[in-house]
């Protein structure tokens, strides 16, 4: 056992997460690693933003396979315990893990920092092995070719946790960071010490320069893959679960199952499984108290000087994003490790990556209130943003207006989203008009699940507003181009639009009761909006 060989203290810094009460049990994942452990020499990299899931992941492997301390029992209760490789593989292996964020106290160099990591482990290396001969120089490398050539079946499981930190500290040079870059690849590539290699951090490997060091690793990041994505952040079952343990723990619950989903779902894994914050949730049941966790969970500061210098246009997208639309893109996973970021499709990839954004079916969005806020403080703040802010404060005389029934300033507000400066830049069909719409009913957002195309009664409604407080009206928006406003409500009542939404309301505890048709006509030739609104109660 000694501080990276083998450490027995990963074992109990993963037995103290285990006993936590909003633990969540992801150890099947260790059986996704069986077949990877056994064909030897597998090298895998899976990167998530901060705070999903990462450090306890690679905990969780460094403890089951580590054969420095007996876990066992640790693992008995868990949900691994089931599969049959169990017994074949649990404290059966050498792993060396390293935190490569957990460096030297005071670094003033790359090399004092890479020094602090090779030093004690060529230290266990040579305390677990003293009977190998090691030559004057040997790197960490040549070190574990000196065991396996003495030893029979010593080979190592390398877990790499916080991979990046060299990326995230602006004392490393792009030259250090090809140095580490080149350090892991020679550890790591075609070794035949290696029976797996497990590295994870937020930012996805690239070949970095010209260079070809990390090119070995399958990847899977927040955006390019499905695969393992059920073991990072968490799943709707088991969000409920936690919310059942809460209702015990709690003494006085102030956050309902819907708040956690308002708050912090919204990301989804490549097939669509709908995935939770787990920082999130777990602070807020932990504190009974919900609020943006994000901001404590790690800066990128350099993303947000992209979007106030509007990169490529990427202000226009924002403005989109904010007020709930989707927003193409083609995404570029490595983007994360250019030196500059140039197109738009960079800056919003680097956001997906991050966490910032969810990517889904070849769109972003912001995947929940919790991230609206993040975005909001950089629209309240930026000069760059002057006819957002103008937008919300006529978005809010639309929303009173449209409680009040007060169609002529409804139709003046679409005109003033029309005819100012507009991420949209022309209104020639149903789409477009949708879009705008959907622009000027920007303070909705922060009282309503503004559904688009949402299925209700016998065809697909424009717009729905299920409330999240239950006491507040909800909306139904039918649009129409070169039609009038009463085609809209007829359509609206004919193909029962409302009646999802009557039973959506229907099984909440506490309503007003009143359903808010708007129908709204646009007349291209003249650029009129014409409403008309009708009260279901």
């Amino acid at each position: 056992m000694g501080t990276y060989l083998n450490p027995k203290s990963i074992v109990n810094l993963y037995g103290r997460e285990t006993r936590k009460p909003y633990f969540v049990d992801k150890t099947e994942f260790l059986s996704e690693l069986f077949p990877l452990v056994e064909q030897e020499g597998s090298n895998i990299s899976i990167t998530r933003p901060r705070r999903f899931g990462k450090s306890v992941m690679a905990a969780m492997i460094a403890s089951f396979f580590n054969k420095g301390t007996d876990s066992r029992e640790l693992f008995s209760g868990l949900k691994i315990a089931e599969n049959p490789k169990f017994e074949d593989h649990i404290n059966q292996h050498n792993v060396i893990y390293i935190n490569f964020s957990k460096g030297p106290g005071e670094c003033g160099s790359y090399s004092q920092y890479i020094t602090f990591f090779e030093k004690r482990l060529s230290e266990d290396i040579k305390q677990a092995y003293p009977q190998v001969v090691h030559r004057e120089g040997d790197t960490i490398g040549a070190m574990l070719h000196n065991v396996i050539e003495t030893y029979d079946n010593e080979t190592f499981i390398l877990v790499f946790d916080e991979w990046d930190y060299v990326f995230h500290r602006p004392y490393f040079t792009e030259s250090d960071r090809g140095r580490f870059t080149a350090f892991l690849g020679d550890l790591t590539k075609d070794q035949p010490y290696i029976e797996m290699t497990y590295l994870t951090g937020v930012l996805p490997i690239k070949k970095y320069s010209v260079s070809d060091t990390m090119n070995h690793f399958d990847e899977y990041n927040m955006a390019n893959s499905d695969m393992y994505s059920k073991y990072f952040g968490f799943t709707e079952a088991e969000v409920d679960e936690l919310y059942q343990r809460y209702l015990k723990i709690c003494r006085e619950p102030a956050i309902t199952r819907e708040e956690l989903a308002e708050w912090y779902d919204g990301y989804h894994t490549k097939d669509g499984e709908s995935m939770y914050n787990p920082n999130s949730v777990v602070l807020a049941l932990k504190r009974n108290d919900l609020k943006n966790y994000w901001a404590k969970a790690g800066e990128h500061s350099e993303l947000k000087d992209y979007v106030l210098d509007d990169m490529d246009g990427v202000r226009d997208a924002v403005i989109l994003l904010a007020a709930g639309e989707p927003v193409k893109v083609d995404i570029d996973e490595y983007a994360t490790a250019a030196p500059k970021l140039e197109t738009r499709d960079e800056i919003l990839s680097v956001m997906a990556i991050y966490g910032y954004l969810n990517y889904c079916d070849g769109y972003v969005r912001i995947p929940n209130k919790e991230l609206g806020i993040e975005f909001n403080k950089i629209i309240q703040t930026a000069p760059r943003f002057n006819y957002m802010r103008g937008l919300e404060r006529e978005s809010l005389k639309l929303l009173q207006a449209t409680y009040e029934g007060d169609t002529d300033t409804i139709s003046d507000v679409l005109a003033y989203v029309h005819n100012s400066e507009s991420p949209l830049k022309s209104y020639s069909d149903e789409a477009e008009l949708s879009g705008s719409v959907k622009l000027a009913y920007l303070a909705a957002r922060n009282k309503y699940d503004m559904q688009r195309e949402d299925q209700a009664g016998i065809g697909y409604v424009d717009y729905i507003f299920y409330p999240y407080n239950r006491a507040d009206d909800g909306i139904i928006i039918e649009l129409k181009v070169d039609d009038t406003p009463e085609t809209a409500l007829k359509q609206i009542k004919d193909k029962n639009y409302a009646m999802k939404f009557q039973g959506k309301l229907g099984e909440l505890p506490k309503t007003t009761g009143r359903i808010i048709l708007v129908g709204i006509g646009y007349y291209k030739k003249d650029k009129v909006h014409r409403c008309k609104i009708e009260i279901l109660t």
